[in-house]
């Protein structure tokens, strides 16, 4: 990956701001757009945080958060990353959007090798179909936020996605110390938020049919098999207890395993009375939110991620 220039990051979100501290952290000259100085403004300080993050866990220190930043150069004008093999593209999520970076992409950048939306709804081929002659450089690289911390990215192309794209994304993404998983089709959800979504359909079912709390359910998780499953995988797992006692315990279970495909009772009565969760009005969803110290529950959702951030931070500014 010695020969790459520039990576260009469309947008200035959450996602995008990350992929900035991911890219930059790396050594790599990356180039932001930002529709205006404000999002450039807001992009920054979401950037500088991250690093803050880094400084105060002591995996670099104050100047090596500058020499990173001194690799993310903010841009009004598609024609500052000219040189972009790589590119993110991270705006709202509709085709109109994103078929309008794809024509401004064209237009500006003639190196690019691949282009990757965060897209996590709208499927490969209806993005190819905005890319005119770029058609066979697009993918979606689906992360988990935030993608500096969370490694794992979900890789699907389109159907007139060339197998070099595909392979060059996947290169870079390693090179980044990401582990990216390529789909053989698409599907909604990906893979990731299939299964948490799974998850959280029996979680619900379990409140709803008055079996538990879901204090209880969040323990279970806790203290019982997710830990399990930072250090090996579910097919790993259920391969070496066996498949025949595997086999007995899906026919005992499966049978009353929800498959409900509207949003239940429970759910909706909490929206009803406008208990939307954390960041609602009310501050209230399943759990009462209005006296929880937000700042220790981040740490809390980024802890077990700390350990995979060991990076070869780039030592001298761009």
């Amino acid at each position: 990956m010695e020969n790459v220039r520039t990576v260009g990051i469309v947008g200035t979100g959450m996602i995008a701001s990350s992929m900035a501290v991911l890219t930059a952290g790396h050594g790599w000259k990356t180039v932001v757009f930002a529709r205006s100085q404000r999002s450039i403004d807001r992009c920054m300080g979401v950037v500088d945080g991250f690093y803050g993050q880094m400084v105060e866990r002591g995996l670099i220190d104050g100047k090596k958060a500058e020499i990173c930043k001194s690799y993310i150069k903010y841009a009004l004008d598609y024609s500052e990353m000219k040189d972009a093999e790589m590119v993110f593209e991270s705006v709202l999520e509709t085709t109109d959007a994103k078929y309008e970076v794809f024509e401004k992409l064209l237009e500006n950048c003639p190196e690019i090798k691949a282009i990757c939306s965060v897209s996590s709804s709208i499927v490969p081929n209806v993005l190819a179909e905005g890319a005119g002659k770029y058609a066979d450089r697009i993918l979606v690289a689906h992360p988990f936020n935030p993608p500096h911390m969370v490694p794992y990215f979900e890789i699907c192309g389109a159907d007139s996605t060339a197998a070099e794209a595909i392979e060059y994304a996947c290169s870079f993404l390693e090179e980044m110390d990401r582990k990216p998983v390529v789909l053989k089709k698409p599907t909604p959800g990906f893979i990731g938020n299939r299964l948490q979504f799974a998850l959280w359909r029996e979680a619900l079912a379990l409140v709803e049919e008055g079996i538990c709390d879901p204090e209880d359910v969040d323990t279970c998780l806790e203290y019982s098999f997710c830990p399990r499953y930072t250090s090996i995988g579910i097919f790993e797992h259920f391969d070496n207890g066996g498949l025949e006692l595997n086999a007995a315990t899906c026919r005992n279970i499966w049978p009353i395993l929800s498959n409900r495909t509207e949003i239940p009772d429970v759910m909706k009565k909490l929206m009803e009375e406008g208990r939307m969760g954390a960041r609602s009005e009310k501050k209230q969803g399943f759990y009462d939110w209005n006296n929880v110290d937000m700042k220790a529950f981040s740490e809390r959702v980024t802890a077990p991620y700390w350990s995979m951030l060991s990076w070869n931070f780039p030592e001298k500014e761009l």
